[in-house]
């Protein structure tokens, strides 16, 4: 199929062919002029002459007399830029006048017409994202299509630059996300939990983290605020969805804490400087992140407590006024508890600073949406795009008076990576060491737009991304297919596992399967779906699981084969809201990477050595039988001892079979259920045949025996 047979067969009706690129037109352009091949044009002449005719096409021949030339073809990119950009424009001016709409309805309307008001928003904002996306890829192939067959005259890189800089590509209509958070927040009269003013602060939380492809950024962000609003911090100016965040960390020359982090070393630290917004920082979060094995008994937390700018100095040489500071919070009325935690901390983390001689090594810097109800992280959702890592390597440091980079610095190619996902946080609060997440969390993580990856770190990542010099071992995850070009193009090849770049396969022979999209032997990119497993059915249409709550999640599983490109193309479109849609019903599985504990080992050994201890309960009893049963070999004993034996046999095999598959399944991590629903059944079933057929013989003797005593 060519990309102009796809582009229409995902027309949205409600715009109509007319709204989108005229791709036939253009392609129909590219093939005349390539057949009658116009001449390029002569860069060194810079005279020219009205009354000389125009010079000979690349075969030599007079130019065509019906005028095509490459000027057409332009003017026709041009309008069509155009009409793309301003039809953009107005159905997002559509958008903001619905949603005034929709904030006028909500104290006068009921709350089922108001949400469906803001569902149909948001459906229309998805159509028209996939309309600009559409039209964008379709921009992308027909001028790599000119390029291809007019190559004297190459004009790709000149339009798709002037593309990213158009109003319909780059702009950021992320008001409508807050907006229609604040609807939903309306509507759902969100309670406001009361701010927590500890000196230090500290978090205990359950975190998984995925990976999101851009275009389903959109998607996933709709999901969310359906259930929990943008939550705005105190330095936003409420323009946005998202903040700019930017976090310093920390580490010696020896990347001891990268190191612990990556090695998941009890105790293990992670300590950085955040701030949010533009320009400087003025108020800075040192915070302290330590991992702790949950199999022992303890859970990682966060700890963190705020200064001024002015004295990150201070705290990186453990030169900070703790005792003032202490006395200046019981002033205020904190607590003598409270003081004394915050006390403990702040001296910690300056006396680590000096003890392990911590210098400024890497900052991550992102958009940071987060959803949560203010003040209350039972559940709090974080979403981090444009997310990039810079090298806080190579500057005088002033004896610490200067921690991070001067943004007016340029940065060369080895030090800024630019991570290709957004990256998202769900976070689930500790009660007791429990916490069933809502079913809204679970259905998003089913959805097929997020892709886990298990224990990801930006700031390990960044270290072996930026410093790859220094690191002993580089984490997993950057051998993933979908990073390798940002990767390479940070200078970092050698972190690779792969001949070119001199590496070995290292872990990832065994546990590629950990990789979201996979490896450059095992390519998943186009493939990979996130965590659901469509069905058969949903492959030749649309698929997504129907929640229980009316709630659909409809998925658009878009394939087709591009003749032009001589590849396999795959998309897909997510309308998280639309109930109105009939479609078919999708099998979903939950696949998040499975968690290891050394208990598990042990639960498997002793599963298998029950199944044993069974199995020779089995056989000793079946023995015995047939020890003091009569050697005439007419006993109905023998028969019930050897129908005994083949079963325990059958439990023995049973056992090692399923000891051997568990223990592979644990090792690899096989995100699937390792138990077994139907051997228990079938040995179970068996045994209880037998057993009911030794006491129906015995009861047939019995009643025949009495019969036969009764006659006589």
């Amino acid at each position: 199929m060519k990309y102009g047979e796809h582009l229409k067969a995902n027309i949205s009706p409600v715009y109509g062919e007319a709204a989108y690129l005229d791709y036939d037109r253009l392609d129909d352009i590219i093939r005349e002029l390539s057949d009658f091949a116009p001449s390029s044009a002569d860069l060194e002449n810079r005279q020219v002459s009205l009354t000389t005719p125009p010079p000979t096409n690349s075969r030599g021949l007079a130019q065509d007399a019906r005028g095509m030339t490459e000027e057409t073809f332009l003017k026709k990119i041009d309008a069509e830029l155009t009409k793309c950009e301003n039809f953009t424009l107005e159905k997002v001016t559509e958008l903001r006048q619905k949603i005034v709409e929709a904030e006028n309805m909500i104290d006068v309307q009921s709350n089922e017409k108001v949400t469906e008001l803001a569902d149909t928003i948001a459906n229309d904002f998805l159509t028209l994202e996939k309309y600009v996306n559409l039209n964008f890829m379709g921009f992308h192939k027909i001028l790599k299509k000119h390029d291809k067959y007019l190559p004297n005259n190459p004009c790709k890189t000149f339009y798709v630059s002037r593309m990213h800089g158009q109003a319909w590509v780059r702009g950021d209509y992320s008001d409508l996300v807050v907006r229609l958070s604040q609807i939903y927040s309306r509507i759902r009269e969100d309670h406001v939990a009361k701010e927590n003013n500890d000196a230090s602060q500290s978090f205990l939380r359950s975190t998984t983290k995925y990976w999101v492809k851009t275009e389903d950024v959109s998607r996933v962000k709709y999901f969310i605020l359906r259930h929990l609003p943008v939550f705005l911090q105190k330095t936003s100016t409420g323009e946005s969805d998202s903040q700019f965040t930017n976090s310093v960390y920390v580490d010696n020359d020896q990347l001891e804490l990268y190191h612990g982090r990556l090695d998941k070393s009890p105790g293990a630290i992670a300590l950085r400087m955040r701030w949010y917004g533009l320009g400087d920082p003025k108020t800075v979060f040192v915070e302290r992140k330590t991992h702790n094995d949950k199999w022992t008994g303890e859970v990682s937390v966060k700890e963190r407590f705020i200064i001024d700018e002015s004295e990150v100095h201070q705290v990186m040489t453990n030169t900070y006024p703790i005792a003032e500071k202490k006395q200046a919070m019981l002033d205020k009325g904190k607590s003598q508890k409270d003081a004394d935690e915050w006390e403990t901390l702040v001296r910690e983390v300056t006396q680590v600073c000096v003890s392990k001689q911590l210098v400024p090594t890497v900052r991550t810097q992102c958009m940071r949406t987060a959803f949560q109800i203010p003040f209350d992280a039972t559940v709090r959702v974080s979403l981090d795009t444009n997310l990039c890592m810079i090298s806080e390597r190579g500057y005088d440091l002033q004896d610490m008076k200067v921690w991070h980079r001067d943004p007016r610095s340029v940065l060369q190619n080895n030090e800024l990576h630019r991570f290709p996902h957004a990256v998202l946080e769900i976070k689930l609060e500790l009660k007791g060491g429990n916490m069933t997440p809502p079913q809204w969390v679970l259905d998003l993580q089913n959805s097929g737009l997020l892709y886990e990856c298990h224990k990801y770190s930006k700031y390990c990542h960044g270290c072996a991304v930026l410093l790859p010099e220094d690191v002993r071992c580089v984490p997993y995850w950057v051998d993933d297919i979908s990073l390798r070009e940002a990767i390479i193009a940070s200078g970092a090849r050698r972190v690779l596992a792969d001949a070119e770049a001199g590496a070995g396969p290292g872990a990832n022979a065994i546990y590629d399967h950990l990789l979201p999209f996979g490896d450059s032997t095992n390519n998943r990119k186009d493939t990979a779906v996130g965590r659901t497993n469509v069905s058969a059915a949903a492959s030749m249409g649309l698929a997504g699981p129907k929640k229980s709550n009316g709630d659909a999640a409809l998925t658009f599983y878009d394939g087709y084969y591009d003749e032009e490109e001589g590849e396999d193309q795959k998309c897909h479109w997510m309308f998280p809201f639309c109930s109105r849609f009939n479609y078919a019903e999708a099998v979903v599985a939950p696949t998040s990477i499975q968690k290891i504990e050394p208990k598990t080992f042990f639960a498997n050994e002793r599963t298998y050595l029950h199944w044993l201890h069974y199995a020779v309960i089995l056989s000793s009893i079946a023995s015995s039988i047939l020890a003091f049963s009569d050697e005439s070999g007419e006993s109905w004993g023998e028969w019930y001892a050897l129908a005994l034996l083949p079963i325990s046999l059958g439990f023995c095999l049973y056992a090692l079979y399923t000891y051997l598959w568990r223990a592979d399944q644990i090792r690899s991590r096989i995100p699937a259920r390792w138990d077994d629903p139907f051997g228990p059944l079938v040995l179970g079933g068996t045994v209880a045949f037998v057993l009911i057929m030794n006491f129906c013989t015995k009861l047939y003797e019995i009643l025949e025996n009495e019969w036969a005593s009764a006659e006589l």
